[in-house]
């Protein structure tokens, strides 16, 4: 009787045992089969908002690509990261269509970062694209890398910076272009203008910033004649006085296009500064009106 209990309890205590290992407690015994699936090797895409050490280049391989936080001393900053089209075969050459297009969205998108035209401070725009291998890979991307120089006269250098430049010109800022004094070469014509305070005395002031439309570089006076014009209307706007035909009676204009390669690549951003070549003022002219630029009889 007694060997006829044990082995009933036996059964029950082997029974209970097998009952409990069929019980997950919500897991299913399967270690691999909850875990999702890792998405497709795909070609490198660059960050937005981070900074690199290196100068800016037009070609960056992978092996090159070492972005830094903004608050480390940089020289570049990537303010946005788009796509040439998947279909095309290599990246696209030096005046193409494609690039001028990339530029102009890249121009769109660092006026956002910094608040303001990026051309109203001592700042450079350049796009950066995949090295061969990298187009070779599947990568498409374009960089807008955005970067400060010492001037932006002639022989400027990036600077070595820290801090991001989202919003720099939003407000007052030491980035923002403004009153300056003139240098001239042989027959009066303006060689170089260095920044100068406006309570000092001075006799040019940036102006603003003409677009000029999508044409071949001009080469020739009569070429040149409509960037002129588009300045001298910058200069009305900024001064608070007539567009109209006494305009160049009132004051004289210095024209600053980018370069020939710039112009290859799709930068049209003309800066314009109002110029007194007779005279001299303490303080700004920003909406100074007729009265402070009367029409010269002589």
């Amino acid at each position: 009787m007694q060997r006829a209990t044990r082995t009933l309890v036996t059964a029950f205590i082997v029974a209970a045992l097998l009952a409990g290992c069929g019980s997950t407690g919500g897991l299913d015994g399967d270690l691999v089969d909850d875990w999702a699936a890792l998405p497709p090797p795909g070609p490198f895409i660059p960050a937005v908002g981070v900074c690199h050490e290196a100068d800016f280049a037009e070609v960056v391989p992978l092996g090159a690509y070492a972005p830094v936080d903004c608050a480390a001393p940089h020289r570049v900053e990537t303010v946005h990261v788009g796509a040439f089209p998947a279909a095309r075969k290599q990246p696209p050459p030096t005046g193409s269509a494609e690039l001028r297009t990339a530029f102009a969205e890249c121009d769109n998108r660092a006026n956002g970062h910094v608040g303001d035209n990026w051309r109203a401070g001592r700042l450079r725009l350049a796009v950066a694209v995949p090295s061969g291998p990298g187009w070779a890979a599947g990568s498409r991307w374009y960089r807008c890398d955005l970067m400060e120089v010492s001037t932006v006269e002639a022989g400027a250098k990036v600077v070595l910076r820290t801090g991001s430049l989202r919003d720099a010109l939003r407000t007052a800022s030491a980035l923002r272009l403004s009153c300056q004094q003139t240098r001239t070469g042989g027959g009066g014509v303006v060689q170089t203008l260095v920044p100068v305070a406006c309570t000092d005395r001075h006799d040019a002031e940036f102006a603003g910033v003409w677009s000029a439309p999508d044409r071949p570089y001009p080469t020739s006076s009569v070429q040149w004649a409509p960037f002129y014009a588009g300045c001298r209307s910058v200069l009305a706007r900024f001064a608070g006085v007539p567009d109209d035909d006494d305009l160049i009676f009132r004051t004289d204009v210095v024209v600053r296009p980018p370069s020939a390669g710039r112009w290859r690549v799709g930068d049209r951003g003309i800066r314009c500064y109002l110029w007194l070549s007779d005279r001299r003022v303490t303080g700004t002219l920003k909406d100074a009106g007729p009265a402070a630029l009367p029409v010269r009889t002589k």
